[in-house]
């Protein structure tokens, strides 16, 4: 990817940006809106949206957005908490996803595997799935204490976010990784302004050098990441396993070392991603 000089900053008010992520046919429109309406909702489980805070960040008024959670909770994707009426994700989302036997083979074999890694390395391990310009954690394992360290699993994220994100950022083509990269900025900008982008942006470039998702406690003081991409059958990135703990314990000097890890227990779970015909 030829994308090692472009600055995120820069990107912040690009009209390339403003249409990232768009419908790009009117027809979808309202079948859009709603899909993106339930990324949102899944993007904060525990904590719950507010109606307010959902019609302010989707950019449509309480009305449409009501009527379209009312739908989605007659259909049981999304619930209203009693006690403070939030909005949260319903069983159907649940549901749904064991409606595909292969992935949820590979997510249990998956869960097995990264707990044994994590054991081994002493650290945190993580499995990030992509979802778009996003990623899910799908499994985290691991009983180090670090601080400031805010991944769980169904934690989703903008990609750029996590050294397993960019790991993922780094395989794609220059157009898509351009695309992914604009939508990122443009999440977090909308979400927290650009206080982060610098750091982010470090990390980035600190990943572009060694070959492989870097971060010595470049977004959070303290906490160092590592992540390499898993392939599926197509040989496409479709998940990054990454191993989290403390800069005492995985110093830069063991860079080496990490990567060889982690490669091999990736290349074990894209094996198993083929054989399940991912």
């Amino acid at each position: 990817m030829k994308l090692h000089g472009l600055n995120l900053a820069d990107m912040v008010g690009n009209p390339y940006m403003a249409e990232a992520g768009q419908p790009q046919r009117s027809g979808t429109q309202s079948l859009g809106r709603g899909i993106r309406l339930m990324r949102m909702i899944a993007s904060k489980p525990e904590f719950g949206w507010r109606l307010s805070d959902l019609a302010a960040a989707s950019q449509h008024d309480k009305a449409t957005v009501h009527r379209m959670l009312a739908c989605m909770m007659e259909e049981r994707l999304v619930e209203q908490r009693v006690s403070d009426r939030h909005y949260i994700p319903g069983p159907l989302m649940y549901e749904l996803g064991m409606a595909h036997p292969a992935r949820v083979q590979f997510q249990r074999a998956a869960e097995n595997a990264v707990a044994s890694f994590a054991q081994r390395m002493a650290g945190i391990g993580l499995l990030l799935l992509r979802s778009g310009s996003e990623y899910v954690c799908s499994v985290r394992s691991g009983t180090l204490p670090l601080p400031g360290l805010m991944v769980h699993a169904g934690t989703r994220r903008p990609l750029f976010t996590s050294s397993g994100g960019i790991a993922i950022v780094q395989t794609l083509p220059e157009d898509e990784a351009h695309e992914v990269l604009s939508q990122n900025v443009m999440q977090e900008v909308t979400a927290r302004g650009g206080g982060r982008l610098a750091a982010l942006q470090a990390m980035r470039e600190r990943s572009a050098r060694h070959g492989f998702g870097v971060n010595l406690g470049d977004v959070v003081p303290g906490v160092h990441a590592f992540a390499v991409p898993v392939h599926n059958s197509g040989d496409q990135a479709f998940a990054a396993l990454c191993l989290m703990g403390s800069a005492e314990l995985y110093g830069e000097e063991r860079l080496p070392q990490i990567h060889e890890e982690l490669k091999s227990e990736a290349a074990a779970l894209s094996e198993l991603a083929h054989t399940l015909q991912l």
